[in-house]
């Protein structure tokens, strides 16, 4: 279908109006008022069985493969990041987490922006306890954190941030920029990698550049993801590009997953933002990657796991790009995996693959997915709060739907409002709670839906 010039504008429109941020809106699946939640299909032959982190109405909760509160922590935020115990002493159960909220100086320069960010975030124990902070000495006393953290081997603490600063050359007088800070034990910054110095190096066209400096959204990147490569064997054959310290980034309003080098700062390696203006529709592989739109959670599969070394992002196919990319009216979302050397897709998940149509598996915003040791991937479809596993040829051996919504009231008409959607789900291993965490694993067969029936 090929879109008017005011189609183009609506659709610019809505990007600029999108935040990641758990925004107080109704949401159901699909269309229905009335659904299951919790788990409500697991076969645990075939899936791979562990512990799910999430968060939801502002705790962070494990739950088991049945749905199961395991544990929580009630004094979370939008986000939690499980820490490797490798990483924290040997000690499990260690989690980011965002502590304390405070007025933020320049979101009024976003539509759609809250007044609010993170002022403290800070790493929990199983018990809550809080054992490392960053805030108090960040600038302005203001942690400013949105959408990821990454412990590092060396004990510091990666942590992307916000930055409001002019930058020469764009329109508009102020921008939200974003900014990397690794951060040591003592709170401090101790470096720090600044995006909009680095436009250049992001693969734009000359056209691209213009579009992208006479934007309206001062949020002209919206990084949405930000981690270490970590170790792979495209850097054990000689490829610098993909050092393990080297930092991998995602701009869900320009469709641009890039890698920057941790030394110098530059960008080495890139994927967009120049893709296909066709929405894609092949589900043939190995293919060139056609395009992302509004992606989220790209990262290198770790050692020891299928797919190791190969990039996996979720496509979200939400409004992405200078200029907006056009989507398909029926289409849906993607889960991509990618030989990032090749440049080609290898593997993809969707909703035809689980036989629905495109539209089954959608999510314009936020959401994830994972690799697992089985083979199978875990993926957070989040705009509907939908976790679930799919083996390599589509099949879905595990699905738990959010039961824990974020309920407000609509400031307009004062209804009750609940919110299901999950930003980030992640699979966690058995060992990675104290020993003797309780867990149950047993199978759940779903209805036939056009038999199922509420009394």
């Amino acid at each position: 279908m090929k879109l008017t010039a005011r189609h183009r504008a609506h659709l610019t429109v809505v990007r600029i109006a999108a935040t990641c941020a758990s925004a107080l809106v109704t949401t159901t699946l699909v269309a229905q008022s009335v659904f299951p939640t919790g788990t409500t299909r697991y076969d645990p032959k075939k899936a791979f069985n562990s512990f799910v982190l999430f968060t939801s109405d502002t705790a962070a909760r494990v739950i088991d493969m049945n749905g199961n509160l395991v544990h929580e922590w009630k004094n979370a935020a939008d986000l939690t990041t499980l820490i490797d115990p490798a990483l924290a002493g040997g000690k499990r159960g260690h989690v980011l987490v965002t502590l304390t909220m405070a007025a933020e100086p320049g979101t009024d320069l976003t539509p759609g922006a809250t007044g609010q960010a993170a002022q403290t975030i800070g790493e929990l124990d199983w018990n809550g306890n809080v054992v490392w902070t960053f805030g108090e000495k960040a600038p302005n006393k203001l942690a400013r954190q949105h959408h990821d953290w990454a412990r590092l081997p060396n004990g510091n603490t990666l942590v992307l941030s916000t930055l409001v600063h002019p930058i020469v050359g764009f329109k508009l007088p102020q921008l939200r920029d974003d900014v990397i800070y690794e951060v040591n034990h003592a709170g401090e910054i101790v470096w720090t990698w600044i995006a909009g110095d680095h436009l250049n190096e992001l693969g734009f066209t000359a056209d691209e550049l213009t579009l992208v400096r006479n934007t309206p959204d001062p949020d002209y990147l919206h990084l949405n993801s930000m981690k270490p490569l970590g170790p792979n064997h495209w850097f054990a054959q000689g490829d610098q590009r993909f050092q393990p310290d080297n930092i991998i980034i995602s701009s869900r309003n320009a469709s641009i997953i890039a890698i920057v080098d941790r030394t110098t700062g530059t960008i080495v390696w890139t994927l967009g933002p120049s893709h296909s203006s066709e929405p894609p529709a092949s589900r043939r592989v190995p293919r060139p990657v056609d395009r992302t739109s509004g992606q989220h959670d790209p990262h290198i599969i770790p050692e020891g796991l299928p797919g190791a070394g190969n990039l996996l992002v979720f496509d979200n196919e939400g409004p992405s790009g200078y200029p907006t990319l056009p989507l398909s009216v029926t289409g849906g979302s993607r889960v991509l995996e990618i030989d990032p050397v090749k440049k080609e897709i290898v593997w993809q998940y969707s909703g035809e693959d689980s036989g629905g149509p495109g539209w089954s598996f959608r999510s314009t915003h936020i959401s994830n997915a994972r690799r697992l040791p089985n083979g199978n991937t875990f993926i957070d479809e989040g705009q509907k709060g939908r976790l679930f596993q799919v083996t390599p040829d589509g099949e879905i051996v595990w699905e738990y739907v959010n039961a824990y919504p974020r309920r407000g009231k609509d400031p307009r008409t004062g209804r009750a409002t609940a919110n299901y959607q999950l930003y980030r789900g992640q699979p966690i291993p058995y060992d990675w709670v104290p020993a003797g965490t309780p867990r149950s694993e047993t199978s759940v067969t779903s209805p036939e839906n056009g038999q199922f029936r509420v009394p």
